[in-house]
């Protein structure tokens, strides 16, 4: 192999990694917005080509407006989520395609209105596609199947002493 032919072949896969490093970063955005509640950020982490299969596919979207709006009115201020994406399996499919595979493991606390001191704890894998547009990356396609959702009643004692969400 030549040198110009390694240099060539480091330089794709420093490419890859770079990849996959900003995919990461852009499905931590995703969450670190959800749980924020941070919906105008959150939107820019989705393609404006975004297709969901939330909810073992029962809740399906096609615009980031869309997407955000449903979340908006499903996560009200009276629940706090802790949505926490674990052992990504990413693989670069093109220069401008790639898809993921996520563990997700989510926690939902509701502290007021009519599901006060319910508790939700799940898992699910999530299986995304990604498209590079403009050199940037966004979700294009996110969906997840659980595994297992419980819910229960918090024992009414335990007191939630920090919520960013609670009005001062």
């Amino acid at each position: 192999m030549t040198l110009e032919a390694r240099i060539e072949a480091l330089e794709k896969e420093i490419q890859r990694l770079n990849d996959i490093e900003a995919i990461k970063q852009l499905k931590a955005k995703y969450f670190r917005c959800l749980d924020g509640k941070l919906w105008d950020e959150l939107e820019t982490t989705l393609s404006p080509n975004i297709e969901t299969s939330y909810s073992d596919g029962k809740l399906v979207f096609h615009s980031p407006k869309e997407v955000t709006e449903y979340l908006a009115a499903a996560m009200p201020k009276e629940e706090i989520s802790m949505h926490m994406g674990h052992t990504p399996e990413i693989t670069i499919d093109s220069e401008n395609t790639a898809t993921g595979r996520w563990y997700l493991e989510d926690n939902l606390i509701f502290t007021d209105g009519k599901y006060k001191n319910v508790g939700i704890n799940g898992g699910a894998f999530y299986t995304d596609k990604y498209e590079k547009i403009d050199g940037q990356w966004y979700i294009k396609e996110t969906g997840y199947v659980r595994i297992f959702e419980e819910h229960f009643m918090r024992d009414p004692k335990i007191h939630i002493t920090s919520n960013m969400h609670k009005e001062k």
